[in-house]
Formats: structure tokens, sequence, C-alpha cells
């Protein structure tokens, strides 16, 4: 399978719209489709590539401060 084909059958799976998508309906699910992907392809590649989203990336124990048990 090429990229190319793996691409369109990505577009072809994510063209059946979702029922909040199918109740405002669309002019063209495949071009629709296309450019949530290729969106979600660039953020996915470019974790800052989200307008407005910034992502921090820390573990529990870099989020909160250690407190000791009362003995």
């Amino acid at each position: 399978m090429t990229d190319e084909q793996s691409d369109q059958d990505r577009v072809e799976s994510r063209a059946h719209l979702l029922p909040e998508e199918a109740a405002v309906g669309s002019d063209d699910p495949e071009a629709q489709a296309e450019a949530i992907l290729t969106e979600s392809d660039i953020r996915e590649a470019d974790q800052n590539a989200a307008p407005d989203t910034v992502l921090e990336r820390r573990t529990s124990d870099q989020t909160v401060a250690a407190v000791e048990p009362p003995d």
C-alpha cells in the first residue's frame, strides 16, 4: 500500500460524518475529512502548531510539591 493510497483510505474513513457533523451537514465530506486529517498531521508533527495551545509534558512529580505525612 502506498502512502497516497493510505492517505486516501484515511480520508474515506473520516469522510463518514459523525452525528453532530451530519446534523449540520457538509457540502463535501471528503474535502472536510482531508482538511481535518492534514491539520491533525501538522499538529502531530509540530506540537506547537496548534494556535493558542501550549501543551506541557510533565510528570506528577514535577507538578505537585511532595508533602511528608506527619509522624
